[in-house]
């Protein structure tokens, strides 16, 4: 699980925001973009069902992370 559902940052996170576009969330954020975050790690799972792959991403680990529990709860 991508750790920015729980980060402060969420609203204003560019790493969050490619994430996002990767996963075919396009829904749009009216809100600028503008933080970007220092030493991130993004883990890409690959996952094959029948004959289709599936790439999941995740942010493993962001020294920018400050834990807001619940803050993409107002992206809703």
């Amino acid at each position: 699980m991508c750790i920015c559902i729980n980060c402060r940052h969420i609203h204003l996170c560019k790493t969050y925001e490619f994430i996002k576009k990767q996963h075919n969330n396009n829904k749009i954020n009216k809100k600028h973009n503008g933080f970007i975050p220092i030493n991130t790690i993004i883990v890409v799972n690959i996952n094959k069902h029948d004959l289709n792959i599936y790439l999941d991403w995740d942010l493993k680990e962001c020294s920018s992370f400050i834990e807001q529990p619940g803050k993409w709860l107002s992206l809703l």
